[in-house]
């Protein structure tokens, strides 16, 4: 069950929004730096606080919104997974380790095997 792709039309406010908030970011590193001869507490709350106020704008544009949507969806798939209990993830990781070894020694087995017979037998050298 999917959901239909839903079109949305950026508008002009929209694009103002993400092109405020972009030179807000870009003020907010201009900012830091240009405040180099002042404290750097003062440096980090203007950085911070432009941040702060660009996030904000860019969340009440329409991409923002689709973002905590998506945010919001990404939560209540989380709550609908079934986790393993530590018993069965515990098995499960048993299994993998026995698998790996068991497909190492197969491996180790095979390459000895073809080793023997390339070197041994067919060429005739001697190690």
């Amino acid at each position: 069950m999917s959901n239909p792709p839903v079109e949305t039309v950026s508008t002009g406010a929209d694009k103002a929004k993400l092109a405020v908030s972009g030179l807000l970011v870009v003020g907010a590193v201009v900012a830091f730096y240009a405040l180099g001869k002042q404290d750097q507490w003062l440096r980090v709350v203007a950085l911070l606080g432009l941040l702060v106020v660009a996030v904000g704008i860019f969340f009440t544009s329409e991409s923002g919104k689709q973002l905590i949507a998506y945010g919001q969806d990404s939560v209540k798939e989380v709550k609908k997974v079934v986790w393993p209990t530590r018993k069965e993830a515990g098995q499960m990781t048993l299994y993998v380790f026995l698998f790996v070894f068991v497909m190492a020694l197969f491996l180790w087995i095979t390459d000895k095997t073809l080793e023997w017979a390339l070197y041994d037998l067919i060429l005739g050298w001697k190690r």
